[in-house]
């Protein structure tokens, strides 16, 4: 084999079987981060979740999430179809299609998995260590989170202190994550995200 056709054969697999798991206590600012990345790294592909809720307005089958009924998830589950999955609240499912991994690998991009935190380290036992880039992302403090969703709008008393206990016992899984990144500042954060993302993708 020429050593153009090595190189080639290189990149074409250069991402193969690669994961970024990226994580987050609810109010951190984790979804705005990873709609970052994502537009400033055009070799990952947001890995599109399977869940058994119903779809929002406006959301797409495929798209924001794979819908599927209560009957058809736990189908898959014998089927062994999961990376991971977990039943989230009674009866409300979620999980990571090996399929959507493949499809993602398929078009030689990185899939990029935001997922909450059980899920998460349910993915980083699963992959060999060499293979996935962990991250947590958390808020400078428990405070700063309360005012983040506070300053939402959407969160009565009682559900916005139900968040806050969540996410104290999340912020107990950060020492799992081989990165953690500190969401002070959105752009010093944002920078420090692709920095990491971007080390990954060059190993």
């Amino acid at each position: 084999m020429s050593t153009f056709a090595c190189l080639l054969l290189k990149a074409l697999h250069q991402f193969q079987n690669k994961i970024i798991v990226i994580t987050a206590p609810s109010g951190s600012g984790k979804t705005t981060l990873v709609k970052r990345l994502l537009k400033a790294c055009p070799q990952l592909a947001f890995s599109v979740s399977a869940c058994t809720r119903s779809p929002r307005p406006g959301e797409v089958h495929g798209k924001d999430y794979y819908f599927f009924s209560e009957e058809d998830f736990k189908l898959l589950i014998s089927e062994n179809a999961f990376v991971e999955h977990e039943m989230v609240y009674t009866g409300k499912y979620y999980g990571t299609l090996k399929s959507e991994l493949d499809r993602i690998w398929y078009i030689q991009k990185c899939p990029v998995i935001d997922i909450d935190v059980h899920g998460a380290k349910s993915l980083i036992t699963t992959f060999p260590a060499p293979q996935v880039c962990s991250i947590f992302i958390k808020a400078p403090s428990v405070e700063e989170l309360k005012r983040r969703l506070q300053f939402r709008g959407t969160e009565t008393a009682q559900s916005l202190q139900e968040r806050i206990t969540k996410a104290e016992h999340e912020l107990t899984f950060a020492p799992y994550f081989k990165h953690i990144v500190v969401n002070e500042i959105l752009e010093d954060a944002a920078q420090q995200l692709l920095a990491i993302v971007t080390q990954f993708l060059a190993e």
